[in-house]
Parts: C-alpha cells; structure tokens; sequence
C-alpha cells in the first residue's frame, strides 16, 4: 500500500508541474520587442503643455531609457528656448511702439 500511494503522488506531481509549465506543447511564447519611445512629441507644430502631460517614457532594466529622455529634453528646451525669444522679441516691439497704438480701446 506505501509503494501505490507514492507512486500515485509521483505522477500527480509529475502531471501538475507539466500542467504548469505547458506540458510540452511546442508554442512558444514570442520574445517581447523592447519597449521604445513611439511619436515622443509632434514634429509639425510646436509643443503644448498636453503633449508633455501625455508623455509616458519607456522604462529599461534600470531606470529610464537615457537616449530617449534626452531627445525629449534637447526638443523641449529648443521648444522653450524658440518661445522665450518670441516673447522677448514681442516684448521688446511692444516696448517701441507709441503709447497710443497700445490701448485702441480709450480712444473716446
């Protein structure tokens, strides 16, 4: 009666350890493509601030994927330094132009 019990529990060990592990089918799971940064940032227009709430980076086996933060950090600070030059140029037009061409509203 020993022998028949362990024999027993042998095969059902055996037979859920092949349950589990896929019991020799030959489907193999595919290889997982690394994950990579698709469409970081519009090309054709300039950045908004839901383009940048939307980024989500891929995340490599420690940490960030350095390449990829870069160029969205190099794209931002162009994107930053191209608008702060506007704004100074604007500022800077605005400065020169008369005092009455500003306020085209209190003309009375």
């Amino acid at each position: 009666m020993f022998w028949f019990l362990l024999i027993t529990m042998v095969v059902v060990v055996a037979a859920v350890t092949l349950a589990v592990v896929g019991g020799g089918d030959s489907e193999v799971l595919p290889d997982a493509a690394p994950e990579q940064l698709v469409d970081p940032l519009p090309l054709s227009r300039p950045v908004g601030r839901a383009d940048v709430e939307a980024l989500r980076l891929p995340v490599a086996a420690r940490g960030y994927r350095m390449e990829d933060v870069d160029d969205v950090l190099d794209r931002l600070a162009a994107e930053l330094a191209e608008r702060d030059s506007r704004i100074a140029e604007l500022e800077a037009a605005l400065a020169g132009a008369p005092a009455g061409e500003g306020a085209e509203g209190d003309e009375r």
